[in-house]
């Protein structure tokens, strides 16, 4: 055995939960942090017209990241697996098709979306004012698309390969780098929105060269080789990621209908309020994504491995720990959204009213937010994943999309923002009934099953 899949199968795994989860968090809060500075940048140094501009231009973003999850995670998940498994050559193949099929993928994707820039921001939810910034914006995240889909995908293969300390070490750099990057392209060069802009790609490109520096490690076991292209182990690699892209391209489809709702019920101030609430909102989920992100390499190794123990170990450990990070993030809105939404610099005191109202409702969801997306990424990370999909559905579509209609038009427009925290709650409580009808189903067919042995003895 390699000194990776060692210590994937024979570390204690609370000492193994913990190797994973400090670098991932570390490296998610720090993303998040990265995401926060780009909105006060934005906010202090160009505007608040500036900020609902990136804010609608950020779905962009997501769709080109959720297809980077969508083909990373699912060759990840499937590398590790073929590593619990012992057949590197096979992991190897997998790890190669992911990269090749990310790069082909969204490369179109990039030149469309360039080609129909203007059209794509107003159907995203741009105003003739807001416009302006949206492109200068989008326009240069396009650019560098394929640097961000790559640093991605390496960043999850690179912590499935035993090497979660590497990833975080390129997540702060990026971090760190890009916030000296806004500092200087916005306050002292004066480049705006476009600043803002060249400032993540660029830490971006410095992000991708740490990771890159994996391939060149003795304990490395990703390479290129020389492969047919296979369409079943691709079939498979999509169908196993699904739920990672649907998780990331629901969320930029949350993000679209909010600031529709909110433009059509409320105007600009619920545009604006919501942005604030956004990038708040983008900073939080980063820490469960991070939680998420330690279980699914010993998860779905040890899957491979067939050591069922400590599959339901690690899964027991990443729900107490989202629960109370969900916890502490809903107390913290409640507690401090006066100096949350100071950061902003927001002035207008109907948007400060407006937004302090919409923390104290959006802020509920969290409450129940990481135990949905952790039992989600379980399920993904054993290959279950018509149950990981259903959950996922649950929260960001089939509850979601509805109440984010009705709630406006049965209430008021301030309850828009009780969309969010309805849907994760209800989604909640299917996954508990189901997982005690599954139990309920399983104990009843043993003693069934004891019964009929008994007569028979």
């Amino acid at each position: 055995m390699t000194e990776t899949t060692t210590k994937l199968q024979e570390t204690p795994i609370h000492q193994l939960f913990l190797s994973y989860l400090f670098p991932s968090l570390l490296g998610m809060v720090l993303m998040s942090v990265n995401i926060l500075v780009d909105g006060i940048f934005v906010s202090n140094g160009v505007g608040t017209l500036a900020l609902a501009g990136v804010n609608i231009a950020v779905p962009i973003f997501s769709i080109l990241l959720s297809i980077s999850l969508w083909i990373g995670m699912g060759g990840a998940t499937l590398y590790s697996i073929e590593m619990g498994k012992g057949n590197i050559t096979r992991a190897r193949s997998i790890f190669t098709q992911s990269v090749i099929m990310t790069i082909s993928i969204v490369g179109v994707l990039v030149i469309i979306c360039l080609w129909k820039q203007e059209q794509i921001a107003y159907l995203f939810g741009a105003s003739s004012k807001v416009l302006p910034y949206v492109e200068d914006y989008l326009h240069i995240i396009l650019l560098f698309g394929l640097v961000y889909v790559l640093e991605n995908i390496f960043s999850i293969f690179v912590r499935n390969d035993g090497s979660p300390k590497l990833a975080m070490v390129g997540l702060i750099l990026t971090s760190v780098l890009n916030i000296i990057l806004n500092y200087l392209f916005i306050f002292q060069m004066h480049m705006g929105i476009k600043g803002a802009a060249y400032a993540t790609a660029l830490s971006t490109v410095a992000g991708l060269c740490v990771l890159v520096s994996h391939f060149f490690t003795q304990k490395n076991n990703l390479k290129f080789i020389h492969f047919h292209f296979d369409v079943k182990t691709c079939l498979e690699i999509l169908k196993i990621g699904s739920p990672s892209f649907i998780t990331e391209g629901s969320a930029a489809i949350a993000v679209v209908g909010f600031n529709i709702a909110f433009s059509h019920f409320v105007g600009e101030i619920g545009v604006t309020s919501y942005a604030i609430v956004n990038y708040l909102h983008a900073v939080f989920i980063m820490i469960f994504i991070g939680i998420g992100s330690a279980i699914q390499p010993i998860v779905s190794f040890n899957y491979g491995a067939q050591l069922n123990e400590r599959l339901k170990k690690v899964l027991q450990l990443g729900i107490k720990t989202g629960l109370i990070f969900g916890l502490v993030v809903f107390l913290m809105g409640w507690l401090l959204k006066d100096q949350l939404i100071s950061l902003f610099a927001v002035t207008d005191p109907s948007v400060i009213d407006y937004t302090k109202e919409g923390i104290d409702l959006f802020f509920i969801g969290y409450l129940f937010l990481s135990y949905n997306l952790i039992q989600a990424e379980f399920y993904q990370s054993i290959k279950k994943i018509r149950l990981s999909m259903i959950i996922i559905v649950m929260r960001s579509l089939l509850f979601f999309l509805p109440l984010l209609y009705f709630l406006p038009l049965v209430l008021s427009s301030n309850y828009i923002w009780l969309a969010f925290p309805i849907a994760e709650g209800a989604t909640s409580l299917v996954i508990i009934l189901f997982k005690w009808l599954e139990k309920t189903w399983h104990t009843t067919e043993d003693a069934t099953f004891e019964k009929d042995h008994s007569v028979v003895r």
